[in-house]
């Protein structure tokens, strides 16, 4: 195939001007980027030479070289892993064709110095870092098991040059025609073996395969004429420590900073660090990091898993869904399994016993260790809850082995603050001694539920509720019953009574609202299923309530939004028989005759204000407005 002339997708080239021209603190990068790339493609030409006996490739000497040439200033760096095919070329590097490329364009131009680099590997565009630092970028690559390899050219103008290469050796060689150094702006000599030692040390020291750097060839000695030219020597520039197989003593948390950087893409440090050692019936060797920062992609349904799985130090996949649960998929890390096989497929993982085994103790582990931070450090568990909270939750609909372990490392709203949210633990200290259940109310969003007349009679009374205004609450709390033993009930359904038993005025007083009640119901009819008194009222007249069972309008409408067929509920309309506008209601209805069509406006209107002060829709707006237009005329009148 001839040379050909592409133009970048047009998400790329707006993405490559702002990597080129946008001002990073560390445009070292690049090369932490590049080498993880290459140490991925070893990684995976390994396991494909070991489990596919008829790939024609070499896996003898897997590494990776770094050739610095200050004469030429350019910098190559090569491996001979798994390679890519041209139009592998094409889609992973022509195209960025990824979700969350047009959020990390809009990232970098709102972002400043400081914030920048951290924005390259969160977005899995680390190979477009090298324009930070080269005005010309050449890539030869050949796939394993394939004849002919493909070169890539760009300058990062907006088009990029595809090639057929008959000779390409296996693997991938980019070279970077180096920019000028520029000290003010952090572009360094790349050229130095000085820098590119130190920068490996940093940032790569971990990389299980050797990382090489072409040595200078050496000098003769004075005197000596030696009969062949003198070969250049490879120095190897990392250690290769697998920190996954070492005790925390051993490693240093800058070491375990840059894995974490390694493997996760990102620029943030870790949190908190989880390191596991299990003997026995199933031995397995664990790296967890729980991290500082929420990745771009967190609710995305295509965003893979952050577990990279190895069986004895061989690498297996980097998506090992079936090691960690949905809702804790923020957790980057390693688990390097002794006793798989290396031909272990995802099929096989869903049904492995030893991979179910580890899974559950991960959990655990990652559960308490949310636990423990919250007890110990209340700063680092605010910023975990911010960034994951949303996600960790949904593990209390779908994991129930583990519901009162989430629900003790989480935290809520509440209307004991209007700032700091609370552990359920807490909230059971502070209940008075007569309350036995914890209250809650959903909604859309703590400003919403905070005006709800709901909760009127609970501010009256002091009586803390909670306020879950997250989706993902809606869902929960029908699947969990209590905590602790402490049962959860809403605010808005069923019957609530916090006044104690009924006396003889309260009987008295229901008889003689019986018949207006009655009508209401019949008149309001195709709105409610139910029309009574409450006590959950002390300035609004009236409120509506689910039974115990129903489903809230948020969660309708969750479903609805989903595509799922829900039938509208009708709920309770429940009335203060304190509120001037319900005892007048009540004396006009005992006032006139049989026909009572002349309230049916007002009954409408209180219908109407009970949706409206919950933050609900009106099924006929413009009716309603007909209705109170009319209410305001005739008071005028």
């Amino acid at each position: 195939m001839t040379s050909q002339v592409h133009e970048f997708q047009a998400e790329a080239r707006q993405l490559l001007d702002l990597m080129v021209h946008s001002i990073y603190s560390n445009k070292d990068s690049f090369l932490r980027e590049l080498v993880s790339n290459a140490s991925d493609a070893l990684d995976k030409l390994r396991l494909a030479g070991l489990t596919d006996k008829d790939l024609d490739a070499d896996i003898s000497d897997l590494h990776i070289r770094l050739i610095p040439d200050a004469e030429a200033r350019t910098l190559t760096i090569t491996d001979n892993g798994i390679g890519m095919s041209r139009d592998e070329v094409i889609d992973l590097i022509g195209t960025v064709a990824k979700s969350g490329t047009a959020e990390l364009r809009r990232k970098l131009a709102e972002s400043d110095k400081s914030t920048t680099e951290d924005l390259i590997g969160q977005f899995g565009v680390g190979f477009y870092s090298t324009f930070m630092v080269a005005d010309e970028v050449t890539l030869v690559t050949r796939k394993a098991g394939e004849s002919v390899g493909t070169k890539w050219t760009s300058t990062g103008d907006g088009t990029y040059t595809i090639d057929d290469v008959a000779d390409a050796p296996q693997g991938t060689t980019i070279t970077l025609a180096l920019s000028d150094v520029d000290d003010e702006n952090a572009v360094h000599d790349y050229t130095d073996r000085y820098v590119l030692r130190g920068l490996v040390k940093k940032y790569s020291d971990f990389i299980a395969w050797p990382i090489r750097m072409l040595g200078e060839t050496p000098e003769p000695a004075e005197g000596d004429e030696p009969a062949t030219p003198a070969e250049p020597v490879d120095e190897t520039l990392n250690s290769q420590k697998a920190l996954w197989s070492k005790s925390k003593d051993e490693v240093s948390q800058e070491e375990y900073a840059d894995f974490y950087r390694h493997i996760s893409h990102a620029w943030d440090a870790p949190l908190e660090t989880i390191s596991l050692h299990a003997e026995g019936t199933f031995e397995y060797q664990a790296l967890l990091f729980i991290p500082t920062q929420a990745p771009f992609d967190l609710f995305m349904r295509e965003r893979s898993s952050g577990i990279h799985l190895y069986v004895k130090r061989v690498f297996i996949m980097d998506d090992a869904t079936d090691l960690m649960p949905e809702y804790l998929r923020w957790v980057q890390g390693v688990v390097d399994a002794a006793d798989l096989s290396l031909n272990v497929s995802r099929e096989i993982l869903q049904q492995d016993r030893q991979i179910r085994a580890i899974r559950r103790r991960l959990v655990k582990k990652v559960i308490s260790t949310i636990q423990e931070i919250a007890d110990k450090r209340p700063d680092d568990y605010r910023t975990f809850w911010e960034n994951f909270g949303r996600v960790f939750k949904e593990g209390l609909i779908n994991d129930a082995d583990n519901a009162q372990a989430i629900l003790k490392a989480s935290m809520f709203a509440s209307t004991h603050s209007d700032t700091e949210p609370t552990r359920l633990a807490d909230y059971v200290t502070r209940m008075a001694d007569d309350q036995d259940v914890i209250y809650y109310m959903t909604g859309e969003s703590r400003a919403q539920i905070v005006g709800s007349p709901h909760l009127e009679a609970f501010a009256a009374k002091g009586i803390e509720v909670l306020l879950l205004s997250d989706p993902v609450d809606e869902v929960w709390v029908g699947n969990v019953p209590d905590f602790d033993g402490k049962k959860f009930v809403s605010i808005a359904k069923g019957v609530v009574d916090l006044d104690g038993d009924e006396d003889a005025a309260d009987t008295e007083r229901d008889e003689a609202f019986a018949p207006l009640l009655t009508w209401l119901g019949e008149t309001l009819s195709d709105d409610v299923s139910e029309v009574r008194l409450t006590s959950r009222l002390t300035d609004s007249a009236a409120c509506l309530v689910g039974d115990e069972f129903s489903m809230t309008p948020q969660l309708e409408k969750l479903y609805r939004a989903s595509g799922q067929p829900v039938p509208h509920s009708k709920r309770i309309l429940e009335l203060n028989p304190s509120h001037a506008v319900v005892t007048r209601l009540k004396e006009k209805f005992g006032s006139a005759d049989d026909d009572h069509t002349a309230l049916a406006p007002a009954a409408s209107l209180v219908f109407a204000s009970a949706v409206l002060a919950e933050g609900g829709e009106l099924t006929d707006p413009a009716a309603v407005a007909k209705l109170i237009a009319q209410q305001v005329a005739d008071s005028l009148a």
